[in-house]
């Protein structure tokens, strides 16, 4: 089987390559609306099922897409336009627990499967000078929330994880390890270790 990743996220790509699989990147331009009426924990399941729609799978690809949101208080923090934009959802975030939802699709060319993993996210009080220093020394511009996980402001300052890092950083990778095995995909070499 030929494993695809609708992707271009560098995280994506470097936690499905640490989980050991080989596979393709390809490319899905879609509109990433949603209803405007759709719950926080929906929104990144409906898109990540919208990218898997508009690609057509041949019989021996497996295609894995997948979406990644932020929400304040019900309040949805895309990726920030901007350092200005960037700067008020950190300070908004400052001090609050807030919630990452991370959503993947599997499809094949006879099913598909979504699953979507919850992580709540506390952040410590972060003052106006730490918020200055994250972004123009990790330009967060790509990233839902305004930040990574992974970087200065995740080891910094976020005071309690519940739930899935790996989620937050863009990928439920237990979960996707879980659904690809039941379609008997492994990572490389698997099937000829003996232990």
């Amino acid at each position: 089987m030929i494993l695809l990743l609708a992707s271009q996220s560098p995280r994506r790509k470097e936690l499905l390559s640490q989980l050991g699989y080989q596979f393709k990147t390809v490319n899905i331009d879609v509109d990433e609306s949603y209803p405007e009426k759709l719950l926080p924990e929906n929104i990144a399941e409906y898109v990540s099922n919208k990218k898997a729609q508009a690609f057509d799978v041949n019989p021996e690809e497996i295609l894995l897409t997948s979406d990644t949101i932020v929400a304040l208080e019900q309040k949805i923090l895309l990726k920030p336009k901007n350092a200005e934009e960037a700067f008020e959802m950190l300070k908004n975030l400052s001090g609050k627990k807030h919630q990452v939802y991370t959503a993947f699709t599997i499809k094949t060319s006879y099913s598909q499967i979504s699953r979507t993993s919850k992580t709540d996210v506390e952040f410590s009080e972060i003052s106006d000078e730490e918020i200055s220093f994250y972004i123009n020394n990790y330009k967060p511009f790509d990233k839902a929330g305004s930040y990574g996980i992974q970087e200065w402001l995740g080891m910094a300052k976020i005071k309690n994880i519940s739930g899935s890092f790996y989620s937050v950083m863009g990928f439920p990778v237990d979960l996707v390890y879980e659904e690809l095995k039941k379609l008997n995909c492994f990572p490389e070499n698997f099937q000829n270790t003996i232990l």
